[in-house]
């Protein structure tokens, strides 16, 4: 790729490749991946199971090691950083919302959308900022309820709601309605794109969801840990 094409993408991923061992053989999940992603865009994943999906999200992320290949964000190479380096600009730069929601259980929900504030040091203004989030989610009663004391939406709007917390560039979602009935599912969907129109966030979803796909600015097909036209 160009280094004008690198300079204009938020998120670039080169050569993107993982292998597992498994004992006998090696097996291949994604293989030779290159894409960019462009500040403000909404991009959602799409593909059958098992084709790749999540594990892209989570290189995306670099919550997991790539066997080769590099990832982008804003032009730096996140795996030439060490995991501190790296945790500590994933917490300054980028949100993730997790299928299963990914709650602490011992902490309330305002604690939950505290917590990455106060992980990256902004621990002064964490109440008041997690407190407005969780009102913009509808859950201004939910403050001190614990996620067990929640419904599955309700979860899910704390997750939104803590992953909007530091206003990151990039947000990630893997699977954001797939434990949610239908109902739910469709205002999670309209709860995100309103965030991410109010934050100018980057959205890259995977996701089964047909809805939540068409609401995407484009979608990038996975069949078999390629990338398809």
């Amino acid at each position: 790729m160009s280094e004008n094409i690198v300079e204009s993408s938020i998120l670039w991923a080169q050569s993107l490749t993982k292998q597992v061992n498994t004992g006998e053989t090696q097996l291949t999940i994604l293989q030779d991946i290159n894409l960019q992603i462009n500040a403000g865009e909404a991009v959602a994943v799409i593909g059958a199971s098992g084709s790749g999906k999540s594990t892209l999200l989570g290189l995306m992320a670099g919550l997991d090691l790539p066997t080769s290949g590099k990832v982008h964000w804003d032009q730096v190479d996140i795996f030439s950083l060490d995991e501190d380096s790296r945790a500590a600009l994933r917490g300054k730069m980028l949100g993730f919302v997790f299928q299963s929601f990914q709650l602490l259980p011992a902490l309330t929900a305002l604690e939950n959308v505290m917590l990455p504030l106060e992980l990256i040091g902004q621990s002064v203004n964490a109440e008041s900022i997690a407190q407005k989030l969780l009102n913009r989610v509808g859950l201004a009663k939910r403050y001190n309820h614990y996620p067990k004391q929640l419904s599955g939406g309700e979860q899910q709007r704390v997750a939104i709601a803590r992953a909007f917390a530091t206003e990151p560039k990039l947000l990630l979602a893997d699977e954001p309605t797939g434990n949610l009935d239908s109902t739910t599912g469709s205002q999670i969907i309209e709860l995100m794109f309103e965030l991410n129109g109010e934050h100018n966030t980057t959205l890259v979803l995977v996701t089964h969801d047909e809805a939540l796909s068409k609401r995407c600015d484009r979608q990038i097909r996975l069949a078999d840990g390629k990338l398809v036209e």
